[in-house]
């Protein structure tokens, strides 16, 4: 799944969010979901799954809890690729808006001109 598709979804941005204050226990993760959301238990967990198996986030294991954090790297990497995109079509709009200021400032012909184009 492409870090867009994962981070498409209200859900598994909302649990970023909530990870992005410290580790969470599953349990809370799934209380504060299924409050905002109204989605089962079950529902919270496959978007846990899918978060956990494309790498935004890490699980370990105290006792019978299962502790999540977010893992930064696909974030980062997601973070990169949106840079490179809009640097590339801001610096394709500044080249657009440089050509326009030219155009604007280049004299028009005159008649004389017009006239030794026309060959007359």
């Amino acid at each position: 799944m492409h870090a867009f598709d994962v981070l498409g979804d209200p859900v598994r941005r909302r649990i970023l969010e909530l990870l992005a204050e410290g580790e969470q226990p599953a349990g809370a993760i799934t209380a504060v979901v299924q409050r905002e959301f109204g989605i089962s238990q079950p529902a919270v967990s496959q978007h846990l799954r899918v978060l956990r198996e494309n790498g935004f986030t890490t699980v370990r294991a105290e006792g019978t809890r299962r502790l999540y954090a977010v893992d930064v790297g696909p974030l980062r990497a997601a973070d990169r690729w949106l840079e490179r995109f809009w640097n590339q079509r801001l610096d394709a709009l500044a080249t657009e808006i440089a050509r326009g200021r030219r155009a604007r400032r280049a004299p028009a012909p005159s008649d004389d001109t017009k006239q030794d184009e026309d060959g007359t």
